[in-house]
C-alpha cells in the first residue's frame, strides 16, 4: 500500500503540471478569443491533452517503473489525446457549418428559420431572430401606416380648413366693402360666420385631442359613474342632429353598471360614435344604442346604424387617423378624426373598441371594465 505522504507528493506534482498546462491553454484562448469556435475548441482539446500528458510524465518519472512501462503509458495517453483533439476539431467544423447556415439565413430577405437541424443553442437563437424579425416587420408596417395616416390627415385637414376659411374671407370682404347692406343679408352673413368659426374651432379641438392621445398626455380624471347616465347624456346631446336628419335614435342601458372613468372624455367618445352613425344613416333610418353587462367583468356599449355597411377591406382601417374610405358608407366625418379619438379614449380607459357589419349597417362595440364593489 502506498503511503499517504507519497500519494500527496504525487498528486501535488501532477496537479502542478496540469495547472501549468491549463494556464497556458487559458492564455492562448484569451489571445484567440476573436477566432472561430473551431480554433478555440482545438485549443481546449490541446490544453486538455497537454495537461494529461504532463501529469503522466511527472508521475512516471517519480515512480520506479521500467522504461518500457513508461513508454507504454505515455503512448496510450498521447494516442487518447490525439483522438480527443480530432473529435474536437470535427465538432468545431460542425459548429462552424451550422453557424454559417444561420448567417446565410440572416442575410437572406426575408429571414426564415433554417430547415437544417442546428445545435440547441443555435436553434434557439434562430427562433429568437425570427421573432425579432417579425417584430421589426410589424413595427415597420405600423410606421408606414402612421406615415400614410399623417399624410392623409394633413391633406384632409388642409382641404377642410380651406373651404370654411375661403367662405369666411369672402363674407368678411363683402361686409367690409359694404357689398351687402340690407339687414337680413348682413344678419345671415354674421350667422354663417359664427357657424364656420364653430366648425373650425371643433376641428382644432379634435386635432389637439388627438395630439394629446398620441403623445400619451391624455390625463383622465376618473370618477364613479353609471353607464346608463353616460348613454342618456350621449343620446340627449345628439337628438337635435338626429331630428334634423330625420333619423330615429333609441337608447337602452341596463341600470346599475358602475364605471371608474373620466365622464367627459368617455362621453366624447360615445358622442363621436353616435354622431358618425347619425350622419351616415339615411332619413327614416334608426340608430340604436345599447349598454349591458358583458358577463366577464366588462360592460358593453354598442352603436348600431343603417349606413349600408363598410367594405370588408376597410374594416381594419376604420379607426385610423384621417381614414374615410367610401364617405357615403363609412361612418366617419370631418377630417376623419372622430373614430380615431374614440379609440384613443377607450384604450386610455383600458377598454376595447371594434366594428363589424350587421344587418343594414354596422355596429360599433365598446368594452370597458366594470368598477369594483
Amino acid at each position: 500500500m502506498i503511503p499517504l505522504a507519497d500519494l500527496a507528493v504525487v498528486a501535488g506534482c501532477a496537479a502542478g503540471a496540469a495547472l501549468v498546462a491549463g494556464a497556458a491553454g487559458l492564455g492562448l484562448l484569451h489571445l484567440l478569443r476573436g477566432r472561430p469556435v473551431a480554433v478555440q475548441l482545438a485549443v481546449v482539446a490541446g490544453a486538455t491533452v497537454l495537461a494529461t500528458v504532463a501529469g503522466v510524465v511527472v508521475i512516471t518519472l517519480m515512480m520506479m517503473i521500467s522504461e518500457h512501462d513508461r513508454n507504454v503509458a505515455l503512448t496510450v495517453v498521447l494516442v487518447a489525446g490525439l483522438v480527443g483533439l480530432g473529435v474536437s476539431l470535427l465538432l468545431g467544423r460542425r459548429l462552424t457549418a451550422a453557424n454559417r447556415v444561420l448567417v446565410e439565413a440572416v442575410r437572406a430577405d426575408p429571414y426564415r428559420v433554417p430547415d437544417r437541424r442546428l445545435p440547441a443553442e443555435l436553434a434557439e437563437l434562430a427562433r429568437e431572430l425570427a421573432a425579432a424579425y417579425d417584430r421589426l416587420a410589424a413595427g415597420r408596417a405600423r410606421e408606414q401606416a402612421l406615415e400614410t395616416s399623417r399624410r392623409e390627415l394633413v391633406a384632409w385637414v388642409s382641404h377642410d380648413l380651406r373651404t370654411p376659411l375661403a367662405g369666411l374671407r369672402a363674407m368678411a370682404e363683402a361686409l367690409e366693402d359694404e357689398v351687402v347692406a340690407d339687414a337680413e343679408t348682413v344678419h345671415r352673413y354674421h350667422h354663417r360666420i359664427r357657424i364656420e368659426a364653430d366648425r373650425l374651432a371643433g376641428m382644432v379641438d379634435d386635432l389637439f385631442e388627438l395630439a394629446r392621445i398620441h403623445a400619451g398626455a391624455l390625463r383622465l380624471s376618473r370618477q364613479r359613474v353609471g353607464l346608463d347616465d353616460l348613454v342618456a347624456d350621449a343620446v340627449a346631446g345628439v337628438e337635435p342632429l338626429a331630428r334634423a336628419g330625420g333619423v330615429r335614435i333609441t337608447g337602452a342601458a341596463a341600470p346599475g353598471l358602475p364605471l371608474e372613468v373620466d365622464a367627459a372624455e368617455l362621453g366624447r367618445a360615445l358622442r363621436n360614435l353616435v354622431v358618425n352613425a347619425i350622419r351616415h344613416t339615411p332619413g327614416d333610418g334608426t340608430v340604436e344604442i345599447r349598454a349591458e353587462d358583458a358577463g366577464d367583468g366588462m360592460a358593453r356599449v354598442s352603436v348600431t346604424d343603417a349606413c349600408g355597411g363598410i367594405p370588408e377591406a376597410d374594416l381594419p382601417r376604420v379607426f385610423e387617423v384621417a381614414f374615410r374610405g367610401e364617405s357615403a358608407r363609412t361612418p366617419g366625418g370631418g377630417a376623419g378624426l372622430g373614430l380615431a379619438i374614440a379609440r384613443g379614449i377607450v384604450e386610455a380607459h383600458a377598454g376595447e373598441i371594434g366594428v363589424a357589419n350587421t344587418g343594414p349597417g354596422c355596429r360599433f362595440v365598446i368594452r370597458l371594465p366594470l368598477a369594483g364593489g
